[in-house]
């Protein structure tokens, strides 16, 4: 059993210091710092929020070695920016995209300023699928850690006992900790490093629930109980070139149900972009149907 149990740690050891290598602090990210991870080669990833409004950040390479990083593309919708380094910074980290199981073993790695290199040890205690951030943003599967991330440790790896990241670390709402997979990353960076941002869909209107009165919808011919509100629309945006007005009651979009706001999402994912998506509204005591082309939501 001791031996097992220091084969064990020294593994874990070997697995941080392999992925350790891979790991940088981004000094302007608070009183810590927060941590980056050489995901590509000359590319690097961290948490957005940490360096929200900065063109460029000083980053502290593996090596010790502090250099000059500009931010080549961010994204908050996902929490990443995308940090432009020297080719030469260290080794890309090591990768996977291949579904986690849960109790599996994982630890959280991060590079502050006052200790370098620091590592929490825990597992996964949850896998879910799909989620949306509360800007729209598709984050591939949930994962909840039942890891202790310390401060300065946003934007570092979660890596699993072989030292592959499974996706990176960030800071969600009332202190919890989030993690946003590989294969989330993948797409965002491979985004970021063409146009410098996501491109998010946009139909151009503001909605709020409304609930149909009883026996309404079933006379409309609606089978539904709860709509959007159209309280706002934009009179250049897709929704009001394709005849929408204040007052119309959406109803679906795509075939999809509108339960709430977040049913509007789905139809707003980048690869729709210049699409037309079938919405059936209600005006006037009438079901009507529009199709709508979807547009790409402008910068802010």
């Amino acid at each position: 059993m001791t031996n097992f149990l220091a084969d064990c740690s020294n593994e874990l050891a070997n697995a941080v210091e392999r992925a350790g290598a891979s790991v940088i602090t981004v000094e302007e990210g608070g009183r810590e710092g927060v941590s980056g991870t050489l995901w590509r080669e000359g590319v690097a990833v961290t948490a957005e929020h940490t360096i929200r409004g900065r063109d460029e950040v000083t980053v502290k390479l593996p090596s010790g070695e502090s250099t000059t990083a500009a931010v080549g593309g961010r994204d908050s919708g996902t929490d990443l920016a995308l940090l432009r380094v020297p080719v030469a910074s260290g080794p890309v980290a090591a990768t996977t995209e291949t579904q986690p199981r849960v109790g599996e073993v994982v630890l959280c790695i991060g590079r502050r300023k006052a200790e370098g290199l620091a590592a929490s040890y825990g597992v996964i205690g949850a896998i879910g699928g799909p989620w949306r951030t509360w800007q729209g943003a598709r984050i591939d599967r949930w994962l909840r850690l039942d890891v202790t991330p310390f401060p300065g440790f946003s934007g570092g790896p979660v890596i699993n006992a072989r030292g592959e990241a499974v996706g990176m670390a960030t800071s969600g709402p009332r202190g919890s900790a989030i993690t946003i997979p590989a294969s989330t990353i993948n797409r965002v960076v491979d985004q970021l490093l063409v146009k410098g941002r996501v491109a998010r869909g946009y139909l151009g209107v503001g909605v709020q629930p409304v609930a149909f009165p009883e026996g309404a919808a079933k006379g409309l011919g609606v089978d539904a109980e709860h709509g959007l509100l159209v309280v706002m629309v934009d009179p250049e945006g897709p929704a009001a070139n394709a005849g929408m007005l204040l007052g119309d009651i959406l109803v679906s979009i795509a075939g999809a149900e509108m339960r709430g706001a977040h049913s509007l999402q789905p139809a707003l994912d980048g690869e729709n972009i210049g699409k037309p998506v079938k919405v059936d509204l209600v005006r006037g005591g009438q079901l009507l149907h529009l199709e709508v082309v979807v547009g790409e939501k402008p910068e802010r």
